[in-house]
């Protein structure tokens, strides 16, 4: 079938439309944070409650509230472009972002997903587990899950951030989802590496976030093209002195 000439050059009119209103994506902005300061004694998750949960591990395992690897590098750190970002529509990764249930905790404690973005729960510890979400602007959901039950899917209907996420049966398992209208975000390792890649160029601002530590914000300037590093370190918050 032959197409005609007006129908063809209303398809390429569409597409390069479709390609001016994408902004251009080819930066990276990628960093590592560290921790500096007195590092606190955090008790161990006491998962004695359920015996379960308890022998996936042999004993307690330490807290998750403050994860450091070599060198003090912080995990569970969120990253992200705060602002900044070009006008236009970004394209909605194809992977859904995956939060499983294993070991008794939720892995990754802290995660990002993009409107649109497919969004599955998992439970691979063949235990029951109650899956409750602290949604303001969301719907809130809680989901019992069975050993039986090993797959659920959610859907976020508008931007959130940090939306708490806890488990009913044990207490001490607890998680974090942003939920963005743009795919650039990481979360750390106990590595403390972040990377954002695929950017437009221009002036941003990257914000990291921990839930114990707090945030920080930096603006870098991305030519086209262009790959940057920013570091962050992270200190406990300061106490402030009571009044006489």
């Amino acid at each position: 079938m032959r197409l005609k000439p007006v129908a063809i050059g209303s398809a390429i009119a569409a597409v390069l439309w479709m390609l001016s209103a994408m902004p251009a994506a080819s930066g990276t902005v990628s960093g590592t944070v560290r921790y500096e300061g007195k590092i606190p004694k955090l008790k161990r998750q006491d998962m004695r409650s359920d015996p379960g949960c308890l022998a996936k591990h042999g004993s307690a395992p330490p807290s998750e509230l403050l994860v450091l690897g070599e060198g003090n590098t912080v995990g569970n750190v969120f990253a992200w472009v705060k602002s900044g970002l070009p006008e236009g529509e970004y394209p909605t990764p194809e992977n859904p972002v995956v939060l499983d249930q294993n070991g008794c905790r939720f892995i990754p404690r802290v995660s990002g997903i993009m409107l649109g973005q497919s969004f599955k729960i998992l439970n691979s510890d063949s235990l029951m587990h109650n899956v409750h979400s602290l949604s303001k602007v969301n719907m809130p959901f809680n989901f019992a899950m069975p050993a039986s039950l090993r797959e659920i899917a959610v859907e976020f209907t508008s931007e959130e951030w940090m939306i708490p996420v806890k488990c009913d049966l044990h207490p001490w398992m607890r998680g974090y989802i942003a939920v963005l209208g743009h795919p650039f975000h990481d979360t750390t390792g106990p590595d403390g590496k972040f990377v954002l890649s695929d950017l437009p160029e221009g002036t941003l601002e990257i914000e990291i976030w921990h839930e114990t530590l707090g945030s920080q914000t930096v603006e870098v300037i991305l030519g086209a093209g262009e790959t940057k590093t920013v570091d962050f370190t992270l200190s406990p918050p300061s106490k402030k002195k009571k009044k006489r």
